[in-house]
C-alpha cells in the first residue's frame, strides 16, 4: 500500500523550484550540496523542496541588502563608462554570468558590437 504523503503539493521538485530561480537544475543540485537549499527526500531517494521555504528564500533574495544595493549601482556605473561585463566582473570577483544577470537587472545590456539591445531611453528621437 503507497504511503499517504498529504504534503506532496508543498513539495517542489528540482526543476519546478530552478524555473521560480531562473537556473538550471544543475544549479538546484550545487546549491543543495552547498547547503543554500535544504531538500527533502524521497523514499526513492529523489530530492523535494518545501514551498515554504524555496518562497522565503526567493523574498530574501527579492530584497538586496545596502551592500548589494551599492555593487549593483558601481557595476551599474563602471558598465555605462563603457567597461564590458568581464572586465567589471573581475573588478568585483564575480563570474561572467552572475555579473551579467546582475546587470541585466539593472541596466540595458549592450550587444557584443557596443551597441545597445533593445530599446534605451536615450535612444528614443
Amino acid at each position: 500500500m503507497p504511503t499517504d504523503y498529504s504534503d506532496t503539493d508543498d513539495l517542489l521538485r528540482p526543476r519546478e523550484v530552478a524555473e521560480l530561480f531562473g537556473v538550471r537544475t544543475a544549479t538546484i543540485a550545487r546549491w543543495a550540496r552547498e547547503g543554500k537549499l535544504t531538500p527533502l527526500r524521497t523514499p526513492g531517494g529523489h530530492r523535494r523542496y518545501s514551498r515554504a521555504g524555496i518562497l522565503r528564500l526567493l523574498a530574501d533574495e527579492a530584497t538586496p541588502s545596502e551592500a548589494e544595493q551599492q555593487l549593483a549601482e558601481d557595476a551599474v556605473r563602471l558598465y555605462s563608462q563603457g567597461w564590458n561585463i568581464r572586465q567589471v566582473a573581475e573588478k568585483f570577483d564575480y563570474t561572467y554570468g552572475a555579473m551579467r544577470r546582475l546587470l541585466g537587472k539593472h541596466t540595458t545590456l549592450r550587444n557584443r558590437g557596443g551597441n545597445y539591445t533593445g530599446t534605451h531611453p536615450e535612444d528614443k528621437t
